[in-house]
């Protein structure tokens, strides 16, 4: 019985890659937009449809490709970060490395941090992290938990709140600032994925974080 429930296990996490890096190789030659179960299923070497027996939704294959994109950022923040002085200088830097790698790959960010997935984000990382535990490798401990929540908001107030302990930043707007910034964000990248901005990517980067910078300062401020 154990032998067979082994086997199915592994099978499933076989099929669950296969599927992962079929949808990576897609996103990498022709872009996450063209992603569909039809191509999936080619380059895996499967039927489209049979991808629906191990992902509820395509948008939680594009979900699980996307983290792959992402690593960059996930290793690049702890070098950002360490440039800071104190908290606010390293919630400003945590969010100027995350602006230049968003807008760098705005659809990858929007599809893994804005899209709607019809699932929690939490538990799907979990089961990613289930079949890859190698990519967590390399990520430093300290500020694992905070890059692994697929939640914005909970990812930027971790730092702000260590800012206000340490008596730089003012409570009382703690949350607002926080939601207010985020906000900046996905309508920056919402607006310079849909071309209605005149922005460059690196002018992208540079009004988000003017404003980023303004609200945290203006509001937060001793």
């Amino acid at each position: 019985m154990s032998r067979s429930r082994s086997l199915s296990e592994k099978q499933i996490n076989r099929m669950f890659k296969y599927f992962v890096e079929a949808t990576i190789k897609i996103i990498e030659e022709e872009g996450i937009q063209n992603v569909t179960a039809r191509k999936v299923g080619d380059v895996a070497g499967f039927n489209g449809s049979a991808l629906y027996r191990y992902f509820d939704e395509l948008s939680h294959l594009v979900f699980f490709g996307c983290i792959k994109f992402i690593q960059a950022y996930f290793l690049d923040v702890q070098d950002y970060i360490s440039k800071g002085n104190n908290s606010v200088e390293k919630y400003l830097l945590s969010w100027e490395c995350f602006c230049e790698h968003s807008f760098k790959q705005p659809d990858i960010y929007h599809a893994f941090y804005v899209a709607d997935l019809g699932k929690d984000p939490h538990e799907m990382l979990k089961k990613y992290f289930s079949h890859y535990q190698t990519d967590l490798i390399g990520i430093p401990e300290d500020i694992l938990p905070s890059l692994l929540d697929p939640s914005l908001t909970n990812r930027s107030k971790a730092i702000l709140q260590k800012a206000v302990n340490e008596g730089l930043l003012k409570s009382d707007f703690v949350e607002e600032i926080n939601e207010i910034n985020v906000l900046i964000w996905k309508g920056m990248l919402t607006t310079f994925i849909n071309n209605r901005s005149i922005y460059t990517e690196e002018e992208a980067v540079e009004r988000a974080m003017h404003h980023i910078r303004m609200t945290t300062l203006t509001f937060g401020g001793k």
